[in-house]
């Protein structure tokens, strides 16, 4: 396990916890407790948590992590979820693509798929981002065109929110909106921790003739603060095994199609 993927554990584990002592780290990570000490001290420089005597407390803002600490979880889920939503964009599409680390997957397989790869100076595909990583990453790919929003940068998911990264949108259309969320249920629709972010993600969705919510099980049947759209404006809901027949039926009873990858 890299330095990273612990930490990334560690705060999980305090996210769920509240409160963790140096001992009761180093149990559940299997380390020395010199490890989680270091491990702590580190977190705590960042303000990723709280320093305590003998162990650490998790900070009110635990729950939206930066990107860079999400990256690890559920990998392998959200690897397969990307491949499997890739495969709904054909050449010539315009997409919308809003960041978080399932879409950073499905720009990745995007920019790698073979018959994207157009002959001459016409790029295959269009996406229109407001996620800085997803941008930098596709910028050297000559067979994609990409259109950034304005705004100002979020440092927890890279995302340009605001009315310069809204106000896009009066100007584009897209064929399809693929969306990251932090939550999706029947009654509440697809949803997100930042208000600002659903702004954008809301536009986005109205502006796509086609919606397509990605997100890994853990996410399915729960709800975010900030709403980006109802159910009924959802196409479909690419997600994983994870998700028992019994949620699956209750989308696919409201007119949504569900891929499990």
């Amino acid at each position: 396990m890299t330095r990273h993927e612990r930490w990334n554990s560690l705060l999980e584990l305090l996210a769920d916890a509240g409160q963790l002592t140096v001992e009761e780290a180093a149990t559940r990570m299997e380390v020395s407790a010199a490890t989680i000490r270091r491990d702590f001290d580190q977190l705590a420089q960042q303000q990723m948590l709280t320093r305590t005597r003998g162990g650490a407390v998790a900070q009110s803002v635990s729950y939206d992590l930066p990107l860079r600490y999400k990256s690890a979880r559920h990998a392998s889920e959200k690897q397969r979820i990307a491949a499997a939503t890739a495969e709904l964009a054909r050449p010539g599409s315009i997409i919308g693509l809003n960041g978080g680390t399932t879409t950073s997957e499905v720009a990745r397989v995007l920019a790698t798929r073979a018959d994207l790869h157009a002959e001459g100076s016409t790029p295959a595909i269009t996406i229109v981002t407001n996620a800085l990583n997803i941008g930098n990453e596709l910028a050297v790919r000559p067979h994609v065109k990409i259109v950034l929003t304005g705004g100002v940068p979020r440092p927890q998911s890279y995302e340009l929110t605001g009315p310069l990264a809204t106000g896009i949108f009066d100007h584009v259309t897209l064929d399809v909106a693929i969306l990251g969320v932090n939550g999706v249920d029947i009654e509440h629709g697809a949803t997100c921790h930042n208000e600002g972010e659903a702004d954008v993600n809301r536009l986005m969705a109205e502006r796509a003739d086609q919606v397509v919510v990605v997100t890994d099980g853990s996410k399915v049947g729960r709800r975010a603060f900030a709403k980006i759209c109802d159910t009924a404006k959802i196409d479909i809901l690419v997600t994983d095994g994870t998700v028992s027949d019994a949620v699956i039926s209750e989308f696919t009873e409201a007119g949504v199609q569900v891929i499990r990858s």
